[in-house]
């Protein structure tokens, strides 16, 4: 949908321009509050200095930017290959042009993002807890939503849009924070505020009016333009996976969460899949909410008739809301022929108790926190730290020492491939020559891996075949 794609970049391009008003309007006020007589200047060409490196920044580095703040660390089809091929399955669907970086991050609270300048750029980020709670179906249907959000290039929209945010909050809470520490009680400022200082003091007044202000302005100027998008990275998520009750279940579990994510904040709240402040942003709705109702972007999905294609989105979403809005564009509707939804994974019977959930999502929980696995071969398996420095671990059961993976380079053979040879179905780590850890699920199937430090392929031997 072409349509989409151009007003998502009209949409970056006044974005730019709406919060680089709003920033050099601050600007302009601030210096002649706190700098007169020549402070405006001074203010505009400060607050212009910010809003163009603060465009570079969002532009070409701002998904590592959200990316580090979220505290999401990248991991390998190793470590999590359902993930891996769903996002895989996706990425073929949509027609993307490259394969998303995938992202974990260590929360409790289920959610996702993507982020990236462009599709050939982007990244799609996941919590453990969504890991923990979701079935393949709706794992499946979150990611088609996030793959949506890539296609259509919001991806751009809500990168530029954060960092430019946060930098207009940053300024505002610096500024305010300073003025009430100071309590407005300076010797300089008293001075000017007597006599012909009485403009300079209302100059003063409207500085601090659009401190507080002028992220309320900028905040609502993102809302407004961007209040669709969940809208529509729904219908296309439905139509990737030709299953909408997969993502509406996935909306269902993830709102009836009670636990909030604490990596995230005002600024990055627009990126999630649901509002991530939990039970506290539930009831809020209307223009100020970050997000559309959760439990009327349930009802539309499951009102979709039977049917995946833009028009059944479009007609269930008429039918929900009782008023007829173009929530897609044309060409959409125009999508020749019907699809029709598929069935449920065969997947959907397998049943894991909530003792093995906690298991493995505890397990994946110490991946990202860089611990090994070691199988003994007397079956203990045995976790060890990233900060443990001793080249031996004894096992306490048996009492046969096993080398540290964190101990250095495999030393000898650097001509000859290197083999690791599986011991179980649980998670297992090992090193790879140039000393990176390298670590398999219990879900790793394949034949070899590549070392994502040197690019080594790493020959796995008498591979335990699990289903993924």
């Amino acid at each position: 949908m072409w349509e989409i794609i151009e007003a998502n970049k009209r949409k970056s391009f006044f974005l730019l321009i709406g919060m680089g008003f709003c920033l050099i309007t601050l600007g302009y006020a601030l210096g002649e509050a706190f700098f007169p007589p020549e402070g405006g200047i001074l203010g505009i060409a400060l607050a212009s200095s910010i809003w163009f490196i603060m465009s570079l920044v969002s532009f070409f580095s701002g998904d590592q930017i959200l990316l580090s703040v979220s505290r999401a660390k990248e991991v390998t089809r190793e470590i999590h290959p359902q993930l891996f091929n769903i996002v895989e399955e996706m990425k073929i669907a949509a027609h993307l042009p490259a394969m998303p970086r995938i992202f974990i991050m260590d929360e409790e609270a289920p959610n996702a993002f993507a982020t990236g300048r462009k599709p050939e750029r982007s990244a799609v980020a996941v919590t453990t807890g969504l890991l923990s709670r979701l079935n393949r179906d709706e794992l499946q249907g979150v990611i088609a939503h996030e793959m949506s959000h890539i296609l259509n290039r919001d991806i751009l929209f809500m990168t530029l849009a954060g960092i430019m945010l946060g930098s207009i909050v940053l300024i505002s809470d610096t500024f305010l924070r300073v003025r009430i520490r100071s309590s407005g009680s300076s010797p300089r400022y008293r001075a000017r505020s007597s006599g012909s200082g009485q403009a300079q003091a209302i100059m003063f007044l409207v500085a601090l009016l659009l401190l507080i202000l002028a992220p309320i302005a900028a905040r609502l100027l993102y809302f407004a333009l961007s209040r669709r998008r969940e809208y529509l990275a729904d219908a296309s998520g439905a139509r990737l996976t030709r299953y909408p009750e997969g993502l509406a279940s996935a909306l269902q579990k993830i709102a009836d969460s009670v636990v909030e994510l604490p990596t995230a904040n005002r600024v990055t709240a627009p990126m999630y899949i649901v509002n991530p402040f939990g039970a506290r942003s539930m009831g809020f709705s209307g223009f100020l909410s970050t997000h559309p109702p959760v439990r009327e972007r349930i009802q539309i999905l499951r009102s979709m008739a039977g049917g995946a294609s833009y028009a059944s989105y479009q007609n269930a979403f008429a039918s929900v809301m009782g008023r007829h809005v173009p929530i897609i564009p044309p060409s959409g509707l125009k999508d020749a022929g019907e699809i029709s939804v598929r069935k449920p994974s065969v997947e959907e019977a397998k049943k894991q108790d909530a003792k093995s959930k906690a298991r493995g999502l505890g397990d994946l929980t110490r991946v990202l926190n860089q611990f090994a696995f070691l199988t003994c071969v007397c079956g203990l398996r045995i976790k060890v730290p990233p900060d443990f420095k001793q080249p031996k671990i004894v096992c306490p059961k048996c009492l046969t020492s096993l080398q540290n993976p964190f101990q250095g380079r495999v030393q000898g053979g650097e001509n000859l491939p290197q083999e690791y040879v599986r011991q179980s179905h649980n998670w297992e780590s090992f090193s790879c020559r140039c000393g990176k850890l390298i670590q398999l699920s219990p879900a790793f199937s394949g034949s070899n891996v590549e070392c994502t430090n040197c690019g080594q392929k790493i020959l796995i031997e008498n591979a335990l075949a699990v289903p993924s």
